[in-house]
């Protein structure tokens, strides 16, 4: 049931995914930028879960500075940071066969994960899959070679079929694994949203509660059903993929729908 918006004031600890939420491409969206700056002046904080796995925490950094928003690491938890948990916690030691972008292989290198991207190594214990916009028809050709002749694990980042972007949407991490599906008749255990280890995360970072935490999106499979699974409210924007329509009608929330970022910031005030 969706709660009357007086509600959204007690708020304060924002979890915010980042594509199609605050940026559409490099664009930050309208209200961004003041909503930020508002609820740290308050004494709240912002922290950015994003299953976008293309970028490092650097990257996110660095793009927000040229935006005008001053960020550090506090500011983010990624589906990157979500993945090397879980490798640490399964897969300690062991080689990880990567179709990724370089950033995240910098990532998970700088976490001390062995990775490969040479299909012909001996050693691949499990394949990570992830949203990656430096794809080739060579790297899927690789991945299905290991994941059609090897007993091997396999995990993807995220389960978002589409990434906005600044004309519409191009595929996601899950998209790409349904294409991969149709070749080695696989589907790989996800990581990040909609599991709930980036708001745990964030969480334990920070001194709120989980009554004055929201998650906010615009993705119900993933963004809302996250906050749901973590016990948080949600609030959708409508700036991304979800309509209001599928908003109301979806059977796991969320508690509030905004037009925009900066409809919610209003509210918030």
């Amino acid at each position: 049931m969706l709660q009357d918006n007086g509600f959204i004031k007690d708020k304060r600890l924002f979890l915010l995914d980042i594509d199609g939420t605050v940026c559409i491409g490099q664009r930050l969206i309208d209200g961004t930028r003041e909503f930020l700056k508002a609820v740290k002046n308050s004494g709240g904080q912002f922290v950015f879960i994003t299953n976008n796995s293309t970028r490092s925490i650097e990257d996110y950094i660095l793009s927000f500075q040229k935006l005008g928003v001053m960020t550090d690491y506090t500011n983010f938890v990624t589906a990157s940071f979500a993945t090397v948990q879980y490798l640490k916690k399964h897969y300690d030691g062991k080689l990880i066969y990567v179709m990724g972008t370089k950033s995240l292989i910098r990532e998970l290198k700088k976490n001390k994960i062995r990775v490969t991207t040479d299909c012909m190594d001996e050693d691949i214990a499990c394949v990570l899959v992830s949203y990656d916009n430096q794809l080739t028809y060579e790297k899927i050709q690789d991945t299905c070679q290991v994941l059609s002749t090897r007993k091997v694990d396999y995990l993807a980042t995220n389960l978002d079929y589409v990434c906005p972007i600044e004309f519409g949407y191009v595929p996601d991490c899950g998209a790409i694994c349904q294409m991969l599906e149709h070749a080695v008749k696989r589907k790989p255990i996800y990581l990040g949203k909609p599991g709930t280890a980036m708001v745990d995360y964030a969480l334990k970072l920070n001194h709120f509660s989980r009554e004055e935490t929201l998650v906010v999106g615009d993705r119900l499979y993933t963004d809302i059903l996250c906050g749901h699974n973590a016990g948080v409210e949600t609030a959708l924007v409508l700036t991304g993929e979800a309509t209001r329509e599928e908003g109301e009608a979806c059977e796991y929330g969320p508690d509030y729908i905004f037009r925009s970022i900066e409809e919610l910031y209003k509210a918030w005030l």
